[in-house]
């Protein structure tokens, strides 16, 4: 596995101490860029709706993720809150919801969602805590969603674990992490280091690396970030009795800096397929 940190800070930081860096970085959502680009800035009902729309038309594929199972009545976890789009999506499908986020800001967000809906018990199950040592009893969910979250934490192995920890058995986890074989990695990363080196250049840093996916307002690159393999992601699901892995997502295609064929002619593709921005994992336990 791969991974970045910011500069300044020692390759293995401390655990501690990478969670109150990722407890500041996260506490402007993740989706900020997204909403203010379609000029989305307040937080009505209005504004939400039409967030969740481009939201989800942007990300076509996740509904899939929710529709294919059974969850009213289910008890929910939600691991990395972001704009709460995902969360929201679960509570009006008539999840038991329950929300876990490392910063404040995005459980705020959560819980007004939530109030917005009228699901007053479920306002007090969205909770601050860390994914690595989070705040439940075993076997406690049927299912657990980490959409783009774990890879963050600076410790995959161990999150992971704790989502097993969490399900009941024959439990479902739905996990998003970034794909270390994707088309973003070979064009951007590795054939740029390669020709960097035969040219006897510096290729993009590991910081370099980071903002390609996540950076906030300021241009500051979220604290830590891994790329996994296929085969990384599943041996990392080892104790999982069941693992699902599909590539999903993609950049639009591009040459010569001219886009030439858009993002969504690419998804469902084989392409997308095989060279998918993102690893998605079902896994059961």
């Amino acid at each position: 596995m791969q991974s970045t940190t910011t500069p300044g800070v020692t390759p293995e930081p401390v655990q501690e101490d990478l969670d109150r860096r990722n407890e500041e970085f996260w506490d402007e959502l993740c989706g900020t860029s997204f909403a203010r680009q379609l000029g989305l800035v307040t937080r009505d009902r209005e504004t939400l709706e039409a967030f969740d729309r481009a939201y989800f038309g942007f990300y076509p594929y996740l509904a899939g993720y929710l529709d294919r199972f059974d969850l009213a009545g289910r008890r929910v976890l939600e691991i990395g809150l972001g704009y709460g789009s995902l969360g929201e999506a679960l509570a009006r499908g008539g999840a038991d919801y329950h929300g876990l986020d490392i910063a404040a800001g995005p459980v705020r967000m959560m819980q007004h969602r939530l109030a917005m809906l009228g699901s007053g018990g479920a306002v007090d199950q969205v909770r601050q805590g860390s994914a690595l040592a989070m705040p439940y009893p075993d076997e406690t969910f049927d299912y657990v969603y980490a959409i783009g979250c774990l890879h963050h934490t600076g410790d995959l192995p161990r999150s992971i674990d704790e989502v097993r920890r969490v399900l009941v058995p024959g439990g479902l986890a739905v996990v998003m992490v970034y794909h270390a074989d994707s088309w973003r990695q070979w064009r951007r990363v590795h054939l740029t280091r390669a020709w960097a080196r035969v040219r006897g250049r510096a290729g993009p840093s590991e910081v370099d690396v980071a903002r390609l996916y996540d950076s906030n307002a300021s241009g500051t690159v979220a604290p830590h970030t891994e790329y996994v393999s296929r085969q990384e992601i599943a041996d990392l699901f080892g104790l999982y009795s069941a693992v699902e892995v599909r590539a999903r997502n993609f950049d639009d295609l591009r040459f010569l800096g001219r886009r030439v064929i858009p993002r969504h002619r690419v998804l469902g593709s084989p392409l997308e397929a095989w060279l998918g921005l993102d690893l998605y994992v079902v896994a059961r336990r």
